[in-house]
């Protein structure tokens, strides 16, 4: 039997992957074929695969960069064909896989019906990705529903994450992945992992070397630090035994390693140095600086990474009006600053929460910092001002808005030095008053997605 508030609390995040699934959809069928950063050229991938039987080469050529601004301003018309444009020819093949074989499946569709099927594809696994979010703050604040639910509601109603999740590419299935490895390396920070669990997290690190190069560092530290914490403490003669194990099923990725190594020389495991190689024409950011100016650049970067984190659709074109950047941003500072206040409060007193709770919010501020570190190093040599990059920290992206605000909630209502410990921490405000909370912010978020997807993106393509 499942108590009432567990209940209400699965009821709850039933209707947030629901209406997720409904706005994911809504966005695939309302954005325009390719009207999406990358989309033709993850397309171009799963198709050359699909229909070859081998993996593609990413070769000169492969980005035709003065073409590409030319379709781009042109929307796309059906009389330039898509197909020059490979540049994603690179990447690693997990996502191209399964969409391959899901386009093979779906051939009877025609074109448009396997379009369709191939972006739901994508919102599927954002639904997944919900799930871990849910499972991942349960798992280190167990009694708190306010939490889970509010970290799963800020991924789900962040408007460019449901434009990108409804989309053709691997950016959602590389988050998914990175999602379970954090799982379970925090179950093993709280209470160790059986021998089995072991085995499926050096699966998962091995299916994130086959997705996606930007979740490699915060996938392998996750695993990394979970297992010396723990050691620190707990299972000190296990530590090599697991770090051998993971390592050893991670290593089952390797063919792919040396496929790029034949495939490309050079020592290039990745394919970058060719990629780099062929994206000629993309700016650089030496030029930008020498052109513009480096506090010019800086700023670009900053305004620009901050609007497509949350709102900038299309290949960058749209925006939406700036009165709603105006809220975002004070929204952001308001519940960074009350995430701070959190942290501030905890360490100054250590009994707030447990040591491992310690752990756990090291282990997804550090994720935070390595995908935030990733994105910066990216644009010290290429202008890539999209704040998407960041989306694989949404987790602890989400987590840190949830305690952000119930932080402010909190200290508005006077509450947290009347209470004794722990509930000074956690659990302070009552659950009408949570409920309340939470209901206003997912319906203001909900109205933010339906603004931007009727009220910005949909007229944009009819003009």
């Amino acid at each position: 039997m499942f108590s009432p508030r567990l209940s209400v609390s699965r009821a709850l995040l039933a209707v947030i992957v629901a209406v997720y699934c409904l706005l994911g959809l809504a966005y695939a069928v309302n954005t325009p074929k390719w009207e999406v950063p990358d989309e033709p050229a993850h397309y171009n991938y799963l198709v050359y695969l699909a229909e070859n039987r081998r993996f593609p080469v990413l070769q000169m050529g492969d980005y035709p960069h003065e073409y590409l601004e030319e379709i781009k301003a042109a929307r796309f018309p059906s009389d330039m064909s898509i197909a020059p444009i490979r540049y994603e020819y690179h990447q690693p093949p997990l996502y191209y896989v399964l969409a391959a074989v899901l386009y093979k499946v779906t051939g009877f569709l025609g074109f448009e019906g396997q379009l369709l099927v191939l972006r739901l594809f994508s919102v599927f696994l954002g639904s997944l990705l919900l799930l871990v979010a849910y499972a991942i703050v349960k798992e280190i604040f167990p009694h708190e529903e306010f939490l889970a639910l509010t970290t799963t509601a800020v991924i789900a109603t962040l408007p460019m994450h449901i434009a990108m999740s409804a989309a053709i590419n691997n950016d959602t299935l590389a988050e998914l992945i990175l999602a379970l490895i954090i799982w379970l390396s925090i179950k093993h920070l709280r209470s160790g992992l059986a021998a089995r669990q072991i085995v499926l997290l050096g699966l998962l690190l091995a299916l994130a070397l086959l997705t996606k190069t930007t979740i490699y560092a915060p996938a392998m530290l996750s695993i990394l630090l979970a297992l010396g914490l723990r050691a620190r403490t707990k299972d000190k003669r296990g530590f090599l035994r697991q770090l051998g194990a993971i390592s050893g099923l991670a290593f089952l990725s390797v063919w792919w390693f040396i496929r790029n190594l034949l495939t490309y020389g050079d020592f290039d495991l990745f394919g970058w140095y060719r990629h780099d190689s062929v994206v000629v024409g993309q700016p650089t950011t030496t030029e930008w600086v020498s052109r513009y100016g480096l506090a010019r650049v800086v700023q670009d970067f900053l305004a620009t990474s901050f609007r497509s984190f949350w709102a900038q659709f299309g290949w960058m074109g749209i925006l939406v009006d700036s009165r709603i950047y105006a809220l975002l941003a004070a929204l952001s500072v308001a519940i960074a600053l009350g995430f701070l206040i959190f942290l501030v409060r905890i360490a100054r007193d250590r009994r707030l929460i447990a040591l491992f709770q310690w752990w756990a919010l090291f282990l997804l501020l550090t994720v935070l910092v390595l995908v935030t570190g990733e994105h910066i190093l990216y644009n010290l040599k290429f202008v890539q001002h999209q704040g998407r990059y960041l989306f694989p920290a949404l987790v602890p992206i989400g987590l840190a808005f949830a305690l952000g605000l119930r932080e402010w909630m909190t200290v508005v209502l006077g509450l947290a030095s009347r209470l004794p410990l722990p509930e000074r921490c956690l659990g302070a405000l009552p659950a009408i008053v949570q409920g309340t909370l939470f209901c206003l912010f997912y319906a203001g978020f909900l109205v933010l997605d339906l603004a931007c997807l009727y009220l910005f993106i949909v007229p944009y393509f009819q003009g």
